[in-house]
Order: structure tokens, then C-alpha cells, then sequence
């Protein structure tokens, strides 16, 4: 029995799946807000339930939003602020009495879909999330490629390519200019704001465009014109066999028409194969992933 776990900024989501991927059970609590330690006895008390109740013990994989730092083993990078600079992984073990693995999540989520969702026998997955931020991770021959610095994937904190616009847009990291402050759910509303002085969160654009509102419409075709542009940077480089989309804007149904056609002057390649495609698990993804990590990650 493979024990997934999601540790997300509101929510901590367990999965139990048998040796074929299928699903035995599956639970949510509320992720304690701020407060370490009552995270890390709320994962041991899930895991504890969760054998109880099927009467097996199962190796345990958690996806978490950050990563182990590949120096000291201490989280970096999260946006769950309180795991940072403390030793998840140590603590846990001890919590549970034995091995844990972490992983990113959004490492986790290609993970998934490379293992049995829509990436699945594809030789080169990667795993695009596209949200309240914009996270990726890659899988090659049905395993997580972590990288020495523990950041393979992280394209949401390269500069978007092409930009003349200046100011640009600040990001959380301290950087600007960030492929997140424009492809996430909040970089869409915030484009749309700078162009049109109208506040309208991303589901309200992508409804105002099907309704035939142009500046909504307008906000997608430069929405659709940065993805391409920033996916095409990654194909040059990774060259994949299919890029999954993850996360609330992969929804959006013309992405999948309209960027691949719109990758293609941007790619060094005289066609391209590559495809772009929906993710198969939704939601589910990430943790499933998690529980993939016993044995798929390398």
C-alpha cells in the first residue's frame, strides 16, 4: 500500500492507493494555520487513522510547497512560510517511526501524470501548474528529476521572455519580471487591471471572453501569447514529449488550440511535436503523485 499526503496552505489531503494506482481512501483536515508543529502531529494523526482503519502499514510520500534544501535538509522556497528553515523530513520520521520521502509539489503532480494520467508512456513529462502561482516539475522515464539544487522545473522564477514593459511586476521572491506574476491566476487579473483600470478575477475574464467582452478577450489572446512564449523556452531546452497543465486556469479549454499554434515560431525546430495537453486526475494529482514517490523518484 503506497500512503500519498498534499500539505497545502489550507488543506492536508491523504491518499491510500493499492499496488495497481487504485484508490482505498482518501481523506482532508484543515492544515493548522502558522503553526509547525501542530502540522506535523496533523500528518502523523492522518497516517495513523488511515492505517487503523485498512489494517496495513504503507510507505509514505508527501508533496509539500517547497523543497528540502539539498545542503542542510531544511524547507526553502515554501509559501507555507512556518515550514520554512525547519526540518520536515527529520521530524516526520520521527512522528511516523520511518522513511519519508518529500517532494515538491508540483513535482509530485507531474509525477502523477506521467505515472498513470495523461503523461502516461511519455519518456519526458513535464508537469505545468498554473494557479494562485506557477510551479512545474519534470519526469523522465517515470522519475522525478530533483536536480542537485533541488529546483528542476521551477520556471515560474525565470524571466518571462520577450517583455519590453517596464515597471515589471514584483514577485514574492524579490525578483521582477517573473513568469508567475503573469501566468498565474492573479497575474491574469492584474493585466487585465493594468490595461483596462477594471478588477475581475480570472474566471470572470475567461466568462467575459466567452461572452464576447473584448477587452476580457484581449487579455486572454496576451495570456495565451506569454504561455506559448514561456512553454516554447521550455521545449527548446527539455524538448518534452507532453506538457501537462495543472492548477484553476488549466480549465480553460482554447489554451490547448491556441498555444501550441502560437509555440511554433518560438520553438528551434522546424515542427514540433510536442503536446499540450489536460491534466487526467485534477485535483487528485498531487497527492497521487506523493504516493508515487516510494518508488518512482530518483
Amino acid at each position: 500500500m503506497r500512503i500519498g499526503i498534499d500539505l497545502g496552505g489550507t488543506k492536508i489531503e491523504i491518499i491510500a492507493l493499492d499496488d495497481d494506482g487504485g484508490e482505498l481512501l482518501r481523506h482532508r483536515v484543515a492544515t493548522p494555520q502558522g503553526d509547525y508543529t501542530a502540522t506535523v502531529q496533523a500528518i502523523a494523526a492522518l497516517v495513523e487513522q488511515t492505517e487503523n482503519r485498512l489494517q496495513h502499514k504503507g510507505s509514505i510520500g508527501i508533496g509539500i510547497p517547497g523543497a528540502p534544501s539539498m545542503v542542510s535538509g531544511l524547507i526553502k522556497n515554501a509559501n507555507s512560510t512556518c515550514l520554512i528553515g525547519k526540518p520536515l523530513q527529520n521530524d516526520l520520521q520521527q512522528a511516523l517511526c520511518r522513511e519519508v520521502r518529500l517532494a515538491n509539489d508540483a513535482n509530485c503532480f507531474a509525477l502523477s501524470e506521467a505515472s498513470d494520467g495523461a503523461g502516461v508512456g511519455a519518456d519526458v513529462v513535464f508537469g505545468v501548474i498554473l494557479g494562485t502561482g506557477v510551479g512545474g516539475g519534470i519526469v523522465v522515464h517515470g522519475r522525478v528529476l530533483t536536480g542537485c539544487n533541488a529546483i528542476a522545473g521551477e520556471w515560474g522564477h525565470n524571466p518571462l521572455p520577450g517583455l519590453s514593459e517596464h515597471p515589471q511586476p514584483a514577485c514574492y521572491c524579490g525578483r521582477s519580471g517573473c513568469i508567475e506574476t503573469y501566468l498565474s491566476g492573479p497575474g491574469m487579473s492584474q493585466d487585465h487591471f493594468c490595461h483596462n483600470r477594471a478588477s475581475l478575477a480570472s474566471p470572470d475574464i475567461v466568462a467575459g471572453a466567452e461572452a464576447g467582452d473584448a477587452t476580457c478577450e484581449a487579455t486572454l489572446r496576451r495570456y495565451e501569447s506569454r504561455l506559448a512564449t514561456a512553454l516554447a523556452g521550455i521545449i527548446n531546452i527539455l524538448d518534452p514529449d507532453v506538457v501537462v497543465l495543472g492548477g484553476g486556469l488549466s480549465n480553460i479549454d482554447r489554451l490547448y488550440v491556441n498555444v501550441p499554434r502560437l509555440w511554433e515560431e518560438h520553438v528551434f525546430s522546424d515542427h514540433v511535436v510536442t503536446r499540450l495537453v489536460r491534466n487526467r486526475h485534477g485535483d487528485s494529482s498531487g497527492v497521487r503523485g506523493a504516493a508515487w514517490l516510494w518508488e518512482r523518484t530518483a
